[in-house]
């Protein structure tokens, strides 16, 4: 397998102490099943071209331009050399701003994941010190870093023997909550229907694994391309029938609560059964 890439380098600046580093993403995107567009007589890929919107003409690439709108479709043109005036200069360095416990900083704000790691053996000790100091103090870092023409903030935290770096979203890029759930109505619920509901809840109680969330969408997706690249025919799914929302909110809770004891009993029983059995039979079982 290839060696992967660095997305970034640079240095990771503390006060007066810095180290190498390399930035590598840490999730992807390329495990998913993609589609192109093709023409359905041909079974060719389509190309798509960039095409004046009042003339209907094909535009070569050296017409291209970027602008933007004032409104009413009147566009003010922005060259590149006109743009460089207001590129933030690459420092190639992470520069850390403060320390913050990591429960101040509101999930919205979290964006995209990026593996940390020294970049040469000059920079191990510093790279360390700095991790192992965030981890004595339960912080996370808040630095600036440019890549891609623009300044991010980083959320940057102790992960196994690296650090873990997150880009944050800045303030105005995250919607207020009040204009989404101001009609969200506030009935009275009575106390029976919560213990209920926390008797589910406690039923189901587990830890996080990743591992376990399987995307079906995916899978069968990748199963539907592979029957019909065999040449088998794909039938459309059965209609299915509207069920009614109208339901007995506390029946539903206890008969809830009554299936998921009953399922627990089972389960205890055959646990219980299995472990009667002679080591052979239960190991077979």
């Amino acid at each position: 397998m290839a060696a992967r890439r660095a997305y970034w380098k640079g240095y990771l600046k503390l006060s007066l102490v810095t180290c190498a580093v390399a930035l590598y993403p840490a999730s992807s995107q390329s495990e998913k099943t993609r589609f192109h567009q093709i023409n359905r007589k041909t079974g060719n890929r389509l190309r798509q071209q960039m095409v004046d919107e009042e003339t209907g003409r094909v535009v070569d690439k050296a017409n291209k331009g970027r602008g933007y709108e004032l409104g009413n479709g009147h566009y003010v043109e922005i060259a590149p050399e006109e743009l460089e005036a207001v590129e933030i200069e690459s420092t190639h360095t992470i520069d850390i701003d403060k320390f913050v416990p990591e429960a101040e900083i509101d999930k919205r704000y979290y964006e995209r994941p990026y593996y940390i790691v020294p970049d040469g053996k000059a920079g191990e000790e510093a790279f360390a010190v700095i991790r192992d100091a965030m981890q004595d103090k339960g912080r996370v870092a808040l630095a600036r870093i440019v890549f891609a023409n623009r300044q991010h903030m980083l959320a940057i935290e102790p992960w196994d023997k690296g650090m873990l770096a997150t880009t944050l979203r800045y303030d105005y890029e995250v919607r207020d909550e009040a204009e989404v759930f101001k009609g969200i109505p506030s009935p009275r619920v009575s106390k029976e229907m919560v213990s209920l509901a926390g008797h589910i809840l406690d039923s189901k109680a587990g830890h996080f694994d990743a591992s376990r969330f399987k995307d079906e969408y995916e899978l069968a997706l990748r199963k539907l391309v592979k029957r019909k690249a065999a040449g088998k025919r794909i039938e459309p799914p059965p209609e299915r029938e509207e069920t009614s929302n109208v339901i007995d909110l506390m029946q539903a809770l206890r008969n809830s609560l009554k299936g998921r004891k009953a399922a627990a009993l089972r389960a205890s029983n055959a646990k219980e059964r299995r472990s009667k059995l002679p080591a052979k039979r239960r190991k077979a079982s």
